[in-house]
C-alpha cells in the first residue's frame, strides 16, 4: 500500500489571510498615523486616546461593513453563475458535456479520454464538476462574507491597539518616536509574517509595509503640526 502524501497549498489560507492582514495593517497605520497627527499638534495624552479610540471603533466597523459588502458581491455574483449554470446543464446536457470535454482537451488530454472524463465527472456531480473547471468556482475559495467581515474587524482591532497601548504608556516628551518607532517595528514583523505564510519573501513584504507605514505617518504628523502651530 502507497503511503499517503499529504500536502500544504497556501491557497486554503488566503481568503482569512488577506483580510486578516489588510486589517492589521490598516489598523496599525491609520490609528498610529491618527494619533501622531494629534499629538504633533501639541493636544495632551488624553486627547491623543480619546482620538485613537474613536478611530479604533470607527475603523473596525468600516473595515467590517466594507468587507461584507464587497465580499457579498463577489458570493452573489458566484451564486448567479451557479443558477445560470444548474439551468444549463438541464436544458442543453449535450452542450455542457461538449464544453467541459473541450476544457479538457485545451488542458492537453485527447479528445476521447476528455469526453470520459467529462461523461464520468458529470455522472458524479455535474455541477460542481463545471463549477470548478469551467466557472472556477470551488469550495476552498468560495467568497465567505461574514469570516471576512469579522476577520477584518478583529484585525483591525486589535493593530490599532497597539499604538493606543504605547501612547498610554510613553511619556509625553518621547510620545512622538515611541509610537513611530514601535509601529513601524510591528508593521515590519506584520510584513515578516504575512510574507512567510503567503510563501513570498519576507524581507520584501516587510520593507513595503513599512515604507507605506512610514510614509502615512510622517505625512499626518507634518499635518498636525502645522494645524498645531496655526491654531
Amino acid at each position: 500500500m502507497r503511503p499517503r502524501h499529504a500536502e500544504t497549498h497556501r491557497t486554503a489560507h488566503i481568503n482569512w489571510l488577506r483580510a486578516a492582514v489588510l486589517g492589521a495593517n490598516d489598523g496599525i497605520v491609520s490609528t498610529a498615523s491618527l494619533v501622531l497627527g494629534v499629538a504633533a499638534a501639541h493636544a495632551g495624552t488624553s486627547s491623543v486616546l480619546v482620538a485613537g479610540t474613536a478611530g479604533l471603533v470607527a475603523g473596525a466597523m468600516s473595515m467590517a461593513a466594507g468587507e461584507y459588502v464587497s465580499v457579498s458581491s463577489q458570493a452573489d455574483t458566484e451564486r448567479a453563475d451557479l443558477r445560470r449554470e444548474e439551468q444549463e446543464l438541464a436544458s442543453e446536457p449535450d452542450a455542457e458535456h461538449a464544453e467541459l470535454a473541450a476544457i479538457y482537451v485545451g488542458r492537453g488530454l485527447e479528445p476521447e479520454l476528455a469526453n470520459q472524463v467529462a461523461t464520468q465527472l458529470m455522472a458524479h456531480d455535474a455541477l460542481a464538476s463545471h463549477a470548478r473547471d469551467e466557472l472556477g468556482i470551488t469550495e476552498l475559495l468560495r467568497a465567505r462574507p461574514l469570516q471576512a467581515a469579522l476577520a477584518s474587524a478583529a484585525s483591525f482591532a486589535l493593530g490599532a491597539a497597539a499604538p493606543l497601548v504605547t501612547v498610554a504608556l510613553s511619556p509625553t516628551l518621547t510620545l512622538l518616536p515611541v509610537v513611530a518607532g514601535s509601529s513601524l517595528l510591528l508593521l515590519a514583523i506584520l510584513g515578516w509574517l504575512a510574507a512567510q505564510v503567503g510563501g513570498a519573501r519576507p524581507w520584501t513584504g516587510a520593507a513595503r509595509v513599512v515604507l507605506w507605514g512610514a510614509l502615512a505617518m510622517a505625512v499626518t504628523s507634518v499635518v498636525g503640526a502645522i494645524f498645531g502651530t496655526t491654531a
